[in-house]
């Protein structure tokens, strides 16, 4: 090889590798993560109160600790830990999503094709006629066949990058999908357990709504004894009836809310109703959790899949900026064949036949009336829409963080309240039935000392379940733990890039 051959092929390859790594449109930047300390407007205990009554555990909150990536498994059910197994392992919801990220990477994989030169073999023949005056005489041609067989290569070169930026695009959607997977993933684990909590709640409020029924009966029963000997006024009578009928109507609902929601509990584990076969939840069966982590809030971003994979739609904005730019730069295309073509099939295979031809067309855009100048205005207003709702996306992370920090806190207080409540209305329906017996109380101040005693204690239930459902909901806000399960650190990082 000479000299300048040489440095011929070198300053090819040069051109080569310099077309590779160019790309026109802006290279894509992260945003920073959001310069907070806190999540709340003041800093928040790092425990909360106590209750002397079931699900009254202080909760301490671990910040930085690593969030399980099946968290609902520190609710210590079994039979939660067997419905989240049964919905994993085939949800409708799950295989659409994961459906959508096997399309993603499909079109991704097909556009990787316009980096390479495509080759196409062709085959053809046909029997047609055609005037002399095309060859300068008027003579007419007999009609003859045709036959004709080539291969042609065509590759656009991508000189301005604008193929890469689409493959930056869609390379983008991929991992919009995955974090979209992610998402439906966390909404799927997180509606399960709060779905169970409610029905244990419910199941509760209905088991503690008959013992009051049971209670109000006797007492009615005996109001009517009592009635029969002349002790009572029939206006007592009545009183006590109203009081038990109040009572049971409240069941019905309680009645109609536990059966819908059995229902949306097995569609959510992937059942037909009459299929599902679902245990049935007490409150008695879980465990509240009493170490809870709490992740930095510099972390969150990076640990939320809406924030994710709304940063995801930030890159492919990003890159189609380039793509529309890349429209405005020379279009660069090489074209070749090679074949053979012959009146007669046989005279396919002479070598006198053979047809070839090679070649390059260059294209720059001159004048288009201001439509490339507008795509590219349109893309960047794309981004800048896309921008402003990933930070409305962080904005509302976070504050559902704060609000969930906030339930928690209230939670424990209300639980203890309730639960001081529900004691005092206990002790003075006691009281009050006692003092009745001795005739130092009427039966007004024992229908007061009823109701509020029902009240009470169907108020303990609902703070109890508020604690398990808001629990469920701060590991859900923190992102679910998903980077935690395995496999996900490496498409984490791949998504990062």
């Amino acid at each position: 090889m000479t000299g300048s051959v040489r440095l011929r092929s070198i300053a090819i390859a040069a051109t080569a590798a310099f077309l590779a790594a160019c790309a026109v449109g802006p290279d894509y930047r992260a945003p920073d993560a959001p310069k907070v300390g806190i999540y709340t407007e003041k800093p928040r205990p790092e425990r909360t109160e106590t209750a002397p009554v079931r699900g009254g555990e202080a909760q301490h909150f671990e910040l930085g600790a690593q969030i399980s990536a099946e968290w609902w498994t520190l609710f210590g059910s079994p039979e939660l830990d067997a419905l989240m197994r049964t919905a994993l392992s085939g949800h409708p919801t799950l295989a659409a999503a994961q459906a959508a990220l096997l399309q993603a990477e499909e079109n991704l994989n097909a556009q990787y094709a316009v980096l390479y030169p495509s080759v196409d073999a062709g085959l053809s023949a046909r029997r047609q006629r055609i005037s002399g005056a095309s060859f300068g005489n008027s003579g007419a041609i007999s009609p003859f066949n045709l036959y004709n067989a080539s291969v042609n290569v065509s590759y656009a070169i991508d000189v301005a990058g604008g193929a890469r930026r689409e493959l930056e695009a869609l390379q983008a959607s991929i991992d919009f999908q995955r974090f979209q997977l992610e998402a439906t993933y966390l909404s799927l684990t997180a509606n399960i357990a709060t779905a169970a909590f409610r029905e244990a709640s419910l199941r509760e409020q209905i088991r503690a709504t008959r013992d009051i029924v049971d209670s109000q009966e006797r007492q009615a029963q005996l109001v009517e004894k009592q009635f029969d000997l002349g002790a009572l006024s029939r206006a007592d009578v009545l009183a006590q009836r109203a009081q038990l009928a109040q009572t049971r109507a409240n069941l019905p609902p309680l009645e109609k809310a536990l059966a819908q929601t059995r229902n949306q509990l097995a569609v959510l584990v992937g059942k037909f109703p009459d299929e599902a076969r679902l245990p049935e939840l007490d409150l008695s069966a879980f465990q509240l959790p009493q170490n809870l982590p709490l992740s930095l809030p510099s972390d969150l971003v990076r640990q939320r899949p809406d924030i994710r994979a709304a940063e995801t739609v930030l890159r492919q904005t990003n890159a189609r900026i380039g793509v529309a730019q890349a429209l405005m730069f020379p279009q660069l295309t090489l074209n070749g064949s090679y074949g053979v073509a012959s009146t007669s099939y046989p005279g396919l295979f002479d070598r006198g036949n053979l047809i070839w031809n090679i070649g390059a067309s260059l294209l720059q855009p001159i004048f288009h009336a201001g439509q490339l100048q507008a795509r590219k205005r349109g893309a960047q207003a794309a981004y800048d829409q896309a921008f402003a709702q990933y930070q409305q996306t962080v904005l509302g992370a976070f504050q559902n963080v704060a609000d969930v920090l906030f339930a928690l806190e209230f939670d424990a207080v209300a639980l203890k309240a309730q639960a001081e409540a529900e004691a005092a209305a206990r002790e003075s329906l006691d009281m009050t039935n006692k003092q009745l017996q001795f005739g130092s109380a009427n039966y007004l101040a024992l229908f007061n000392a009823q109701r509020q005693y029902e009240q009470a204690r169907i108020g303990l239930v609902q703070a109890q379940a508020a604690r398990y459902a808001d629990t469920a909901a701060l590991f859900q806000a923190l992102g679910g733990g998903w980077w935690q399960r395995e496999g996900q650190d490496r498409l984490t990082a791949k998504a990062a890039n």
